[in-house]
């Protein structure tokens, strides 16, 4: 009896020796080959199998073993390694390439990125499109005269209308392709993609506020019209004071008497180069700074920048105010507000001294 009981822990010994033994080694083979940063790309080709990945991966000395590594997949049932383009690093252990390879994080080098960035305009959405694209500007801005592409888009997004092919209107879609980084698959990609995908998310922004939208006196067309000019003439948290000054003004009957509209009117991109008396009197429905009448109470025909989500949420719920002017000063960063020309006229001076050192 002592015998057997002897033979039978040496038994237990062996197994658990083996069992250990066998775990170091698993463990050891689906470990990181190295502690290199270095990366490779690697691309797992459409229709591979597991045991074609696991021999790639040991071929580019991603893994220790092909064996373990298929066992590993066995273990935890992995059967969804995906296609694609892949970074991968020998520092990499089996557990975090199997999930990167399963995630389908895959890098695509073609990819492009482009950033739109808020307050510019449609030239230069389409210098942006251009540089970044195979595409020209002159196509860009042949797209957005196309006017089956214009009615495809006005039946498809409930924000457009048929406002934005009024012939005085500069580029059909200033103001509604919303401002953002954008990523591409490559510089192939098309304009009509790149406009849809900035069309998609200004609906996700617009989405929230559609009842106020359909609710408000102005249409979404004049509304965008409005943020885009706050976009211009805001600095922080000033746009909604802005936008309640451009109602109050169009209330009254006067002119919005917005510098930048008529920058816009003139097509100048460069918002420190100074106007001229006679280009301030440019004959055009985006300018208003007009003094003969023919702009009073009225916004300019249409959007005259891409717009924040910021701008936005001002021109839809702007502040109730009695003001009638604003002056910016970008020294102080502060927008100054008022009700009476007088006030106003005298700030201009005293902003003027301060900008002048004296």
């Amino acid at each position: 009896m002592k015998k057997l009981s002897t033979i039978m822990l040496c038994a237990l010994i062996l197994v658990a020796t083996a069992i250990i033994c066998a775990c170091t080694v698993y463990n050891y083979n689906i470990s990181a080959v190295s502690s290199s940063e270095e990366t490779k790309e690697v691309t797992i080709a459409s229709g591979s199998s597991s045991s074609q990945i696991a021999e790639q991966l040991e071929q580019e000395g991603l893994i220790r073993s092909k064996t373990f590594f298929l066992i590993y997949l066995k273990i935890f049932q992995v059967n969804d390694l995906k296609a694609g383009v892949y970074t991968l690093s020998p520092s990499m252990n089996v557990e975090t390439i199997v999930d990167t390879l399963t995630a389908g994080n895959n890098y695509n080098p073609n990819e492009i990125q482009i950033q739109f960035r808020e307050g510019i305009t449609m030239r230069e959405v389409a210098r942006l499109i251009a540089s970044n694209t195979n595409h020209t500007e002159d196509e860009v801005f042949a797209l957005l005269e196309d006017e089956t592409y214009l009615d495809s888009l006005i039946e498809e997004y409930w924000f457009l209308t048929d406002a934005i092919k009024d012939p005085e209107i500069y580029y059909s879609l200033e103001g509604y392709l919303f401002p953002d980084t954008y990523n591409f698959a490559s510089k192939d990609v098309s304009i009509e993609t790149i406009f849809a995908t900035m069309l998609d998310e200004m609906e996700q922004v617009l989405e929230p506020y559609r009842s106020d939208i359909e609710a408000s006196r102005f249409s979404v067309h004049e509304l965008l019209t409005l943020a885009s000019m706050a976009e211009k003439e805001g600095i922080g948290n000033d746009r909604a004071d802005i936008v309640s000054v451009f109602i109050n003004r169009i209330d009254s009957n006067m002119s919005l008497g917005s510098d930048v509209t008529t920058r816009y009117a003139l097509r100048i991109d460069d918002a420190t180069q100074v106007l001229t008396a006679a280009q301030y009197q440019t004959q055009s429905p985006y300018n208003t700074r007009l003094i003969d009448g023919s702009m009073n109470g009225k916004l300019p025909v249409g959007p005259i920048c891409t717009v924040s989500k910021s701008s936005i949420e001002a021109a839809i719920h702007p502040t109730e105010t009695d003001y009638l002017y604003f002056i910016a000063n970008i020294q102080l960063a502060q927008t100054f507000f008022f009700d009476n020309s007088q006030d106003f006229e005298a700030k201009k001076l005293e902003l003027q001294d301060i900008n002048q050192g004296r």
